[in-house]
């Protein structure tokens, strides 16, 4: 081969490698679309399993209040304790607006990302872990070979209860974030507590807490379709299912933020 024919050879090997990204990743796209629309299907059709979906509601709703609460909690209480020390230290003396700094930013945006994120590490490795090894085991292709629709059974209400629950998460780590922060401002900081309710309930906003409630839909929809699809296409035994586990919590992390964006453009772009 010719000098010149290697030169260009190896200049095409970057061209290549960025090729077989790009396809690698519409692939991985097309694939994902259609297990989503295939679990959509099976949403609009019999049987529903009422049992399944109760038992999912209860292991993504009920089972994740710990951790979202205390995630909450410290959240709220950090978050006056800074913003106190953030206007002392520029000479503002607007300590009075630290009721207001906690309620929107819990509501708006800690409250739902932070409970999706904790809800996406617990939740989404456990669906992926499961219907990995279901997958690894071939107990997926016997439901298929009894008649049962695998996307009816085991993803659509894994797919409802994540979009039921998130929302009923939010909600209460909304509440225990404020009383974090207002446990912090009355008895660190030394707050009024009638001043420092009445300045939380005069910031807050309906749309606030509307703008929360639908980004938890979402990143329970985001957490749940995640968690199953790459647990349902896992390959290769127990480093197959690691792995699955791995790229479940990932992608639904950076998903959880990449959403997080745009429906905050949506409510407050303007």
């Amino acid at each position: 081969m010719s000098p010149i024919l290697i030169t260009v050879s190896n200049r095409m090997n970057p061209l290549a490698s960025i090729g077989a990204v790009m396809l690698g990743f519409s692939q991985s796209l097309g694939a994902f679309l259609l297990f989503a629309l295939h679990t959509l299907t099976a949403g609009i059709r019999t049987p529903f399993y009422l049992r399944a979906f109760f038992k999912q509601l209860m292991e993504i709703g009920y089972y994740s209040l710990p951790v979202v609460g205390l995630t909450a909690i410290f959240t709220g209480a950090v978050l006056a304790l800074q913003s106190f020390t953030g206007f002392s230290r520029s000479g503002i003396g607007a300590e009075d607006a630290i009721a207001s700094i906690v309620i929107l930013s819990i509501t708006r945006e800690l409250g739902p990302v932070l409970a999706g994120l904790m809800v996406a590490g617990r939740i989404g490795a456990s669906m992926a872990a499961e219907l990995g090894t279901m997958r690894v085991t071939e107990q997926i292709d016997a439901l298929t070979t009894l008649s049962t629709n695998p996307y009816q059974y085991l993803i659509m209400p894994r797919l409802l209860a994540g979009i039921i629950s998130l929302p009923l998460l939010v909600i209460i780590a909304d509440i225990i974030g404020v009383y974090g922060g207002y446990l912090v401002g009355i008895h660190t900081l030394g707050f009024n507590a009638e001043s420092y309710l009445r300045s939380t309930w005069d910031a807050l906003e309906m749309m606030d807490v509307v703008s929360g409630l639908v980004k938890a839909a979402a990143f329970g929809c985001v957490i749940a379709l995640m968690g199953c699809y790459h647990g349902f296409h896992s390959r290769g035994g127990a480093q197959g299912v690691g792995q699955a586990t791995t790229h479940a919590v990932v992608s639904a992390s950076i998903l959880i933020l990449c959403f997080n964006y745009i429906i905050t453009t949506l409510f407050f772009g303007n």
